[in-house]
């Protein structure tokens, strides 16, 4: 497995790899790498002849006070992992690599971007698209995989992956949790082991909207409800959303009709740690 730091020497690796006739797919990354990263290399590897695993702390992403300089770094560790989990190549760029000075180029991908993450993260996903963008032209894939957990941001990718024809199959997996039911993130240690604990019950709200939705409830302020009061439980907890809307557009209707696909969507501030996740259903027929 080749690391690589330069632009110049990925887009050539790449275009090798293209002119040998061989599928190229992506996992693109922040690192501080876990089993979910390694659920998308481990599909990638059996479904393309060479995967680039990407890990670049994106400064774009991040706002004013958020976790930017104390985000879990861990090069030498990354590369084992994605080495064992069957990566091609590391591409793991700098930040003055990445947005050389003069750099002022962004993606805005519209109203998608606007609700929940990007309402209580304003140009959270200006920075996700543009960096995903550039990862994108850089490492030249055929398919990117991307996880459910961040599902706001896979519905912004696939939009900018639409609306600016690029030639790019996106695979979308599910969300890898741990045995309690938490979403695997890299943020993750960041929590106390009494938070890590109260940390299951994200999983238990989602599951108690699902059976909300299950049971007959169609009224999206009363499967709202059902969740916030399991995330009441945690101590600590600051609820930022805690929401059903449709699964398409993120559109948030006073009732879900038969049939409409559903995500439910939470961020909780844990402490200092803040976590997301999210789950899928269909609203029965009656």
């Amino acid at each position: 497995m080749q690391v690589i730091t330069a632009i110049s020497e990925m887009q050539q690796w790449s275009q090798q790899q293209r002119r040998m006739g061989k599928t190229i797919g992506v996992v693109p990354t922040m690192g501080y790498l876990h089993d979910g990263h390694c659920s998308l290399i481990e599909r990638a590897a059996t479904e393309c002849d060479a995967v680039v695993t990407t890990i670049f702390v994106n400064p774009l992403q991040f706002g004013q006070g958020e976790d930017f300089e104390r985000y879990p770094r861990d090069m030498e560790r990354d590369t084992t992992i994605a080495r064992a989990a069957g990566s091609s190549v590391v591409f793991a760029p700098t930040t003055a690599e990445m947005y050389p000075s003069g750099f002022a180029t962004t993606i805005d991908v519209g109203p998608i971007a606007e609700r929940f993450e990007g309402a209580f993260r304003p140009g959270h996903f200006r920075g996700v698209a543009t960096v995903v963008a550039k990862l994108f032209n850089l490492t030249q894939p055929h398919v990117a995989y991307f996880g459910q957990k961040d599902y706001q941001q896979c519905l912004v990718i696939s939009q900018m992956v639409r609306d600016l024809n690029m030639d790019i199959t996106l695979r979308i997996l599910p969300t890898v949790r741990d045995q309690d039911g938490l979403a695997m993130s890299s943020r993750n240690v960041y929590l106390s082991a009494e938070q890590r604990r109260t940390a299951s019950l994200l999983y238990r709200a989602l599951q108690a909207g699902i059976d909300a939705i299950a049971r007959g409830e169609r009224r999206r302020e009363h499967i709202n409800k059902r969740m916030q009061e399991i995330l009441d439980q945690i101590p600590d907890a600051r609820i930022d959303y805690a929401a059903a809307a449709t699964a398409e557009r993120l559109e948030e209707p006073d009732e879900f009709p038969p049939g409409a696909s559903v995500v439910l969507l939470l961020a909780v501030r844990i402490g200092s740690t803040r976590l997301i996740d999210n789950m899928l259903t269909t609203v029965p027929y009656d």
